[in-house]
Parts: structure tokens; sequence; C-alpha cells
């Protein structure tokens, strides 16, 4: 049976993940209150934004930038796009 979460981003009932994606507290959170769509449109996103601002994880300074952009999108706040970014077309 799917665990059912009520998910921060979307603000509804959906699936959860099926195992903290950190470990420690913070993993802990996002298990408890985010979906699985919400966590799957993140690495989506994440992905993009360091392929297009060119992150280097191994920089403190860009995983801290990529921690705090996680924290906003999955509260459902304003986040960082890629500038001049343009989605493909369906």
């Amino acid at each position: 049976m799917t665990r059912m979460v009520m998910c921060r981003k979307f603000k509804e009932e959906l699936p959860g993940l099926e195992r903290p994606p950190y470990p420690g507290p913070k993993g802990e959170a996002i298990f408890q209150d985010v979906s699985k769509r919400a966590w799957d449109d993140w690495q989506a996103h994440q992905t993009m934004l360091i392929n297009e601002r060119r992150l280097n994880m191994m920089d403190p300074e860009d995983r801290r930038f990529i921690q705090a952009e996680m924290d906003k999108f999955l509260a459902g706040e304003d986040y960082a796009q890629a500038e001049g970014y343009v989605p493909p077309s369906a």
C-alpha cells in the first residue's frame, strides 16, 4: 500500500517517498511532508539549475545555494530559475 503524505508544496494528500532522501532530521522532514511528485519535480529542477548555472557540487557555496533553493521549492515559495531557460515544447 502506498504511503500518503500531506505535501507541503502542493498542499494536498499525495503518495509519499519510499524512504528519506537525506540522512538526519532534514531527510526525515522531507520524508514526512513532501510527496514523491514534489521530490521528482525538485530533482528535475535541481538538475536544470546545476547544468544551466554551471554549478560545481564540490564548491560549498554552490551546495548551499542548491540547499536553499530546495527548501524554497519544496515550501512552494519563489525559487531560482535558470537565466534564459526556455522549457522544451511538448
